[in-house]
């Protein structure tokens, strides 16, 4: 009886204190690789449907060990509301509490923060997508990857060496590999082979404005692709496209070319589904609330179609609209959430190209600093959390009309998860 009860401690030790590297374990039928069919992607032999949030702090936070009940509550309340995936950052480059000191060099408290990341992602039963560096300067970002190698005299002439510089692509390349082949230390289960990440990102908005061809970018993509998934056969890869058009379809872009495009760059065999984000009150300044709600409905609607064409999935990997911009009309932002929410749920209940979305951004308490204008917090904005909600709801029914066997198991199985859940909290309270 005394040795049966010191085991039971010795598992609950093990299991619950940080940084103890737990074996490898198989996953269950419940914890699978997402996979695509045609213009689906599926789990475990039926559609999944991702409805979610982005939290690109979460990394940040998590490898602050006192902090890390931030993460455990946003986690929490998200699946409260239904929503089951998460975007977030893989990269911190350079400056104040980087992931990447310098190239290759690595900060050991970050990646722990990442581990307990994916660990509680895993626990309340979210997948991630995780994106692998920043087009932008905040986070170190393309800029801090060929400030690396011009100081290893490199000639640089602009950030957008950043995609055929050999130097800077080798760098790159090394921190594909260093995050795909990382063990964590909290489930002992290395990056590649878990399925808790549904997808990598190769980039946050990919942009390089000096070759408005694509053709920049188009050749990056391809080798990116071809060489993560030369180390990791298990995920799907999405490049981290905002979804802009190149000389294919110009006219369905606001004001601006980046040097993308939506049709050519999602056709590269290695990108497994297309992604789209969609900010008109920045991409129309100066436009009438009713302007950009016009532009939203055709950019959503263009690229579900294009999808469709292409014949690969795509998410809405962010969308939002700022509080300045809803000050004179407290339904706007609902209004918003609501037009992407109802052009997601159309295509998919017609078995179409769109699989889901994921606002911008979520946060959890006492993170006000953080704030951007376009944060949701669940417990403040009760109506919008309500159509986030809703909209879990809805593409659930899909799912379970379309495969009622195996999701009635799958429930089950998740109503005796979640008992033990409860009970636990219970507990712990």
């Amino acid at each position: 009886m005394k040795l049966g009860f010191f085991l039971v401690f010795l598992v609950l030790y093990m299991t619950l204190e940080p940084g103890i590297l737990l074996p490898q374990v198989e996953a269950d039928d419940d914890d699978e690789f997402v996979k695509v069919k045609g213009v689906h992607l599926m789990l475990n032999g039926s559609p999944y449907y991702a409805n979610g949030y982005n939290a690109y702090w979460l990394m940040y936070i998590a490898s602050d060990p006192s902090q890390r009940n931030k993460v455990s509550s946003v986690f929490q309340k998200a699946t409260n509301h239904g929503l089951n995936i998460t975007r977030t950052w893989a990269f911190s480059d350079g400056g104040y509490k980087p992931l990447q000191y310098s190239p290759g060099s690595y900060n050991e408290d970050m990646f722990l923060g990442l581990d307990f990341v994916i660990s509680e992602a895993r626990r309340y039963g979210t997948k991630l997508v995780l994106s692998l560096v920043n087009n932008y300067d905040n986070f170190g970002g393309k800029k801090q990857y060929v400030d690396w190698a011009k100081g290893e005299g490199q000639a640089i002439n602009s950030e957008d060496d950043f995609f055929t510089n050999p130097v800077v692509k080798g760098y790159y390349k090394n921190h594909i590999k260093t995050v795909l082949t990382r063990r964590n230390n909290f489930t002992g289960v290395i990056y590649k082979d878990d399925p808790t990440i549904m997808a990598w990102e190769l980039m946050n908005e990919i942009r390089c404005p000096s070759d408005q061809s694509g053709n920049t970018v188009q050749a990056w993509i391809t080798e990116m692709a071809s060489y993560l998934k030369s180390i990791d056969g298990n995920h799907l890869l999405e490049a981290g496209l905002e979804g802009f058009y190149g000389q294919s379809k110009q006219e369905s872009n606001p004001s601006f070319h980046v040097g993308t495009d939506f049709i050519t760059n999602n056709q590269i065999s290695g990108i497994d589904f297309a992604t789209v984000h969609s900010y008109p009150d920045q991409w129309l300044p100066g436009s009438s609330n009713e302007e950009q709600m016009l532009f939203l409905v055709g950019w959503l609607n263009d690229h579900i179609q294009d999808a469709q064409s292409i014949q690969k999935p795509v998410l809405f990997a962010e969308f939002g609209v700022a509080t300045k911009n809803i000050s004179s009309d407290s339904t706007l932002r609902d209004q918003f959430f609501n037009l992407v929410y109802s052009a997601i749920y159309s295509s998919a209940s017609d078995s179409g190209a769109a699989v889901g979305g994921l606002f911008w951004q979520l946060l959890a308490e006492g993170m006000d600093s953080f704030r951007d204008g376009y944060e949701v917090p669940l417990d403040e904005s009760c109506s919008t959390a309500t159509l986030i909600a809703q909209e879990s709801q809805k593409l659930n029914r899909i799912r379970i009309k379309r495969f009622p066997r195996v999701n009635k198991a799958r429930q089950v199985r998740s109503s005796r998860w979640q008992g033990g859940a409860n009970k636990r909290n219970k507990d712990k309270s």
